[in-house]
């Protein structure tokens, strides 16, 4: 009998910057770099908007 967790999406197991790798499969090696790529293409973008937003300020104040 299935139960409702069998049929609920799995997030992906947490994991810490300097962690052994010892125990990894190439798989999971390389869920981990997709999963890296994708948050520093998040903190990018983060901080590109930032910049902006702090770019219009001193523009505005500087008039």
């Amino acid at each position: 009998m299935k139960s409702k967790e069998d049929d609920a999406p799995r997030r992906p197991a947490p994991f810490e910057i300097g962690q052994p790798l010892d125990l990894l499969s190439i798989a999971e090696i390389d869920e981990r770099i997709e999963r890296l790529r994708q948050e520093i293409a998040r903190l990018e973008a983060a901080r590109a908007a930032k910049q902006a937003a702090s770019a219009a300020a001193d523009a505005f104040f500087k008039k």
